[in-house]
């Protein structure tokens, strides 16, 4: 007979197991589909997704990005997986810090949301060399993303080893995990053209290896029109209303919707209205779409080595709805989050029916959802690009603006409208836009300390060679910088002491060189984004003599797209010298001496440990203006928990390390042309995006500011490392950091109330619109600058007292002071009538801060 502590020990041993597996299964998710939705558990699903890339964070910041993507209305985050930083050598894996790839899926999970992996291997992503690992370019016999045995060798064994550690962490959908959704390869289809029958062989080949690896959730291959069964081919672009999978059996999704566009160096910055963008994702709904994900929602930082090329700046802001440094961007969150809950309260009707069209007009149309013979939802759309319209639908006269479209989710309410943009905004253009809300601390002068880089051949591994050879390479991208040297003698017909004058002639692959002659700088040349490569063409002087031509041609980010990319080259690959008389002497097949990487570099300077090394040289003010030179300063760190950025406006080009940990390649000596930019943000939202279309900085900077992760200072004294190869005055940089933030909110007695506010079968038309306020987390309601309820002008930042005007000052104080977040209902009732009969607003403007 079991005695009694043995008998309570087994009930509770089985009420364990029972229990885990209980809960095994309830969180546990069956993922399939069919031709309307995603299936999870059996029931269509509508999602909201959004680009997370883990790296370009910190691990720190994950949890309140992820809470800020679910509060806008995110149900999925997606992420590349980035091989090159896994598998920085074949074999030997990293997982770690940034690159904690299981922290941030459960992380996501942690936060309630869904994940899509997209495991690739291709990333692109602006990514160095698009999230290849440098070494795979050495493998003997490889061809990349075609039916080449050694390539496909690699790329099965590294889907495999992502899968697998994914399924030893339980987190596929099937496992109790977050993952619902894989991806295999990458925008293939844009390029399969060029790689032929070996194209079309290796997109089956991945698509069986991909299934294979049983996952037991879809897989996906975005831009791949001949993406075979059962994988779903999905649409990337600024517009996926019009696109249909390639089977009738597969869902409508887009995996790629463009929030904004990326930044090169030397570029303006590109921006894109969020009535174009919420025009597009209501589009998309409307036509029979059912998940689609902003790339990006929030962009992050190309820190290090990591930006691709060529030429992608540090900054990957992506004008994303949360921008670099973790805050919000307003209107384009809000505005979003609006159209998300819009969306949901018409979901169980879109995941019952197939839309029915109604042609309303010219450019006019409606789309309807039928839940049942008497219930449905509609999307009203204007896609004319300059016509406002009135248009009948159900007996209603509804107005739709040009490009936009109107949300009801009864057939008769409209809850919102995509050009009707009522959600807050932010002051300023950026976080650190210069207001009262932001801080600058320069750093002390006198406390530099520098070190001058030798130019040219500078250690005895130095090799020589006979003709140009190829940077990449020879680099094998250890370094961004590769020197080539060569001697030149002059003897022929000169008097000893006078010189002769030349012409120095360089072609280059790109991205940058500087040119030395005898040790003097003579030149600078670098390609652009769109075309890195350069020419350059010096008049120079050799002496009589020994003479010696140093080439530091420079990388900016490995190449991450195009057919066969991963072969694209960089570096100098012609260089003749040309006399008066129009003689020229090839150089490019002679003997040159390379050195790989900098002086610098190999003595590791960033390093914190030789903060204090003799190797530094202090002084009461550093040098200025000289072309490679190391500085280094310590600093201590403002106070505060946010985010930190360094403004390096007074620099030229070149990398800088905080603590060691590198912030990223800096170029504010290369400034966009002066022509071509919209007047700041008001460019027209009406007709199709493309990435000129919205610019702001013409004639600046693509980037001044650079982000320094609060988690990568500490107490005390901190060390920043800059390696400067142009020239700049270090004295004038300063550290920025941001105390509170300035939003306005403009809101009118016709505007719709908020979406989340309607419930089925409710008299919505009799509720208010409201103006609402939010601030960071963390930050309070400590002013109103501004509140007139009329007639008020102006823009927010510029607000005025209208013809019209109720005092309501001490009604918004009092509903908003002290308070994280506030609303007002605009309602007569409450802030009273100035003015009878005239269609009234409220403008309002407060000041967040700790």
């Amino acid at each position: 007979m079991m005695g009694t502590k043995n008998l309570v020990a087994f009930v509770l041993f089985a009420l364990l197991v029972f229990e885990g597996y209980f809960t095994e299964k309830v969180l546990s998710a069956t993922v399939t589909y069919d031709h309307r939705a995603l299936v999870i558990d059996g029931k269509r699903r509508i999602l909201q997704s959004g680009s997370i890339h883990y790296p370009r964070s910190t691990p720190e910041v994950w949890p309140e990005i992820i809470k800020k993507s679910k509060e806008g209305g995110l149900d999925v985050i997606e992420t590349y997986v980035f091989w090159n930083y896994h598998e920085p050598v074949k074999g030997q894996y990293y997982f770690e810090g940034r690159f904690d790839l299981v922290r941030f899926v459960k992380t996501v999970q942690d936060a309630g949301l869904l994940v899509h992996l997209r495991i690739g291997p291709y990333a692109c992503a602006e990514w160095n060399y698009g999230g290849f690992p440098i070494w795979l370019h050495f493998i003997p016999g490889i061809q990349f993303r075609t039916t080449n045995a050694p390539f496909k060798i690699e790329m099965k064994q590294f889907l495999a080893k992502i899968v697998e550690m994914m399924k030893k962490e339980h987190l596929f959908a099937s496992q109790g995990g977050p993952i619902i959704l894989a991806q295999v390869e990458n925008e293939y289809g844009n390029i399969e053209g060029s790689y032929g029958v070996g194209g079309e062989l290796y997109v089956k080949w991945a698509a069986e290896t991909a299934v294979s690896l049983n996952t037991s959730v879809p897989w996906v291959m975005c831009v791949q029109d001949d993406a075979p069964d059962p994988i779903i081919n999905t649409c990337n672009g600024f517009y996926c209303d019009r696109f249909t999978p390639n089977s009738p059996s597969k869902p409508k999704m887009w995996t790629e919707n463009y929030s904004g566009w990326f930044l090169g160096f030397g570029n303006p910055i590109p921006f894109r209205p969020v009535e174009d963008l919420a025009f597009a994702v209501a589009r998309f709904f409307e036509t029979g779409g059912t998940f689609q994900n902003y790339y990006m929602y929030f962009g992050g930082t190309n820190f290090g080595r990591t930006a691709g090329g060529p030429l992608v700046a540090t900054s990957y802001d992506y004008d994303a709805p949360i921008d670099e440094y973790g805050f919000l961007r307003q209107p384009k969150w809000g505005h979003l989050r609006d159209l998300h809950k819009a969306i949901k309260q018409c979901e169980e009707h879109m995941i019952s029916s197939d839309p029915t069209q109604v042609q309303l007009g010219k450019n006019l149309e409606a789309h309807v959802y039928y839940k049942s013979s008497n219930e449905c939802a509609a999307f009203l759309a204007n896609y004319g690009s300059s016509l406002d319209a009135n248009v009948t639908f159900n007996g209603n006269i509804y107005f739709l603006p040009a490009w936009s479209v109107s949300i009801l989710p009864d057939c008769k309410n409209v809850i919102f409208n995509t050009a009707k943009v009522v959600s807050q905004r932010t002051l300023g253009d950026s976080s650190f836009y210069a207001t009262t809300s932001v801080n600058d601390f320069i750093l002390e002068p006198s406390s530099w300390s520098w070190y001058k880089e030798r130019v040219g051949i500078w250690s005895n591994n130095s090799f020589m060679s006979s003709g140009l050879l190829e940077q990449i390479t020879t680099t094998k991208d250890t370094s961004d910088y590769l020197w080539y040297t060569i001697s030149i003698n002059v003897k022929e017909n000169n008097i000893p002491g006078q010189e002769k004058e030349l012409f120095l002639h360089i072609e280059s692959l790109g991205h940058a060189a500087l040119v030395f002659v005898n040790k003097r700088l003579v030149g600078f040349g670098y390609g652009n984004h769109e075309d890195a490569s350069f020419i350059l063409d010096e008049k120079i002087t050799l002496n009589h003599g020994n003479n010696t031509i140093d080439l530091l041609s420079m990388m900016i980010g490995v190449q991450n797209y195009g057919p066969w990319f991963d072969v694209a080259g960089a570096g100098i690959f012609y260089v003749a010298l040309r006399d008066l008389k129009n003689d020229t002497s090839d150089l490019s097949f002679e003997e040159w001496t390379y050195q790989v990487g900098l002086e610098g570099e190999d003595l590791d300077l960033d390093n914190i440990n030789l903060a204090n090394s003799s190797l530094w040289t202090t002084g009461a003010a550093p040098p200025v203006n000289q072309s490679l030179i190391w500085y280094k300063v310590a600093f201590l760190a403002p106070e505060g928990k946010g985010p930190l950025v360094l403004n390096l406006a007074s620099m030229g080009k070149g990398q800088a390390w905080v603590n060691g940990q590198s912030i990223g390649r800096y170029w504010p000596a290369y400034l966009s042309p002066s022509s071509g930019c919209t007047n700041g943000s008001d460019c027209d939202y009406r007709g199709a995006y493309d990435p000129t279309k919205c610019l702001k900085n013409c004639g600046q900077p693509a980037q001044t500011l650079y982000h320094i992760p609060r988690t990568w200072v500490h107490i005390g004294e901190n060390l920043l490392v800059l390696h400067e190869e142009l020239g700049g005055d270090p004295s004038k940089i300063s550290l920025r950091t941001k105390t509170g933030q300035e939003i306005c909110a403009h809101v009118s007695e016709t505007d719709p109330p908020p979406a989340d506010s309607w419930k089925p079968n409710s008299e919505f038309i009799s509720q208010n619109p409201e103006v609402q306020l939010t601030c960071e987390r963390g930050w309070y309601i400590t002013s109103i600058n501004f509140a007139s309820f009329g007639t008020p002008i102006g823009k927010c930042g510029t607000f005025a007292l209208g013809a019209c005007n109720a005092d309501i000052l001490s009604i918004v104080q009092q509903a908003c002071l002290g308070q994280e977040r506030c609303s007002i209902p605009i309602s007569t009732a409450t802030l009273g009538d100035p003015c009878p009969g005239v269609l009234k607003c409220l403008a309002v403007e407060a000041l967040c801060s700790d």
